[in-house]
């Protein structure tokens, strides 16, 4: 991957005109406490694959993602990657019990973060039990989304695990921008496989197969999604 280089803005930006406040974690603050924790952070761009934070690097920051897409992983002893998942705009990253990052991530596309370091971020939630709660909300979500991984890389066909994943990032979707048939595929059929535990051969097979019969369209960007109950019903067999 690709050093960073970023660009960032100064502190001082705006969290009123945030489009990813609602989802985020500062959806809990009041007018007052919104201006002073917008001082708190950065905006920060990153370009297409570049890395925003290694495994194993001491956490120095935390990081709420607004526009774009990442990947998380874990790098295997064998060199082999695993994806442990991908992050969309409301989510926050970098909380960790031990003081180092656990696994990888880096930008699909362009993405814009907030950027809050470590000490200052922890002294603001301190006095403030409704951030935490939020916070705790945002890792109980992660620890379940987490868990279903676990389940999907499991006993289960490429058939299964492929639909599985359609139908998860759909609903994902949806919950930020509103139903569509279509759903936005950023990343590469390589990282589906590397999230799947498939290899990138029968990922593609298992999409071809799913167009020919009739359940998706495969279209620029992304599919469609022609039969959702059909998607469905592989996803649970």
């Amino acid at each position: 991957m690709k050093p960073s280089v970023v660009t960032s803005e100064p502190n001082g930006h705006h969290c009123d005109d945030c489009a990813v406040r609602g989802a985020a974690v500062c959806s809990s603050l009041d007018a007052a406490e919104l201006r002073e924790f917008e001082h708190l952070g950065r905006r920060v761009h990153f370009d297409s694959g570049e890395t925003v934070f290694s495994e194993e690097d001491i956490t120095t920051s935390f990081y709420n993602v607004l526009e774009g897409v990442m990947r998380l992983y874990k790098l295997l002893p064998d060199g082999r990657r695993q994806i442990v998942g991908f992050a969309l705009p409301g989510d926050f990253l970098g909380m960790n019990l031990s003081g180092r990052h656990n696994f990888s991530a880096d930008s699909i596309g362009v993405v814009k973060v907030c950027q809050f370091p470590k000490g200052p971020f922890g002294r603001f939630i301190e006095v403030r039990p409704q951030l935490l709660r939020r916070i705790n909300e945002l890792a109980v979500r992660e620890l379940s989304q987490a868990r279903d991984h676990m389940v999907l890389l499991g006993r289960r066909s490429a058939d299964e695990k492929v639909a599985t994943f359609l139908l998860g990032w759909r609903e994902r979707l949806v919950a930020l921008n509103g139903p569509s048939d279509m759903v936005a595929l950023p990343m590469s059929r390589q990282d589906i496989a590397d999230y799947l535990g498939l290899t990138i051969e029968t990922v593609s097979r298992t999409f071809t197969k799913l167009e020919r019969l009739g359940v998706i369209e495969i279209i620029h960007g992304g599919i469609s999604m022609l039969d959702p109950a059909r998607v469905e019903a592989m996803a649970a067999a």
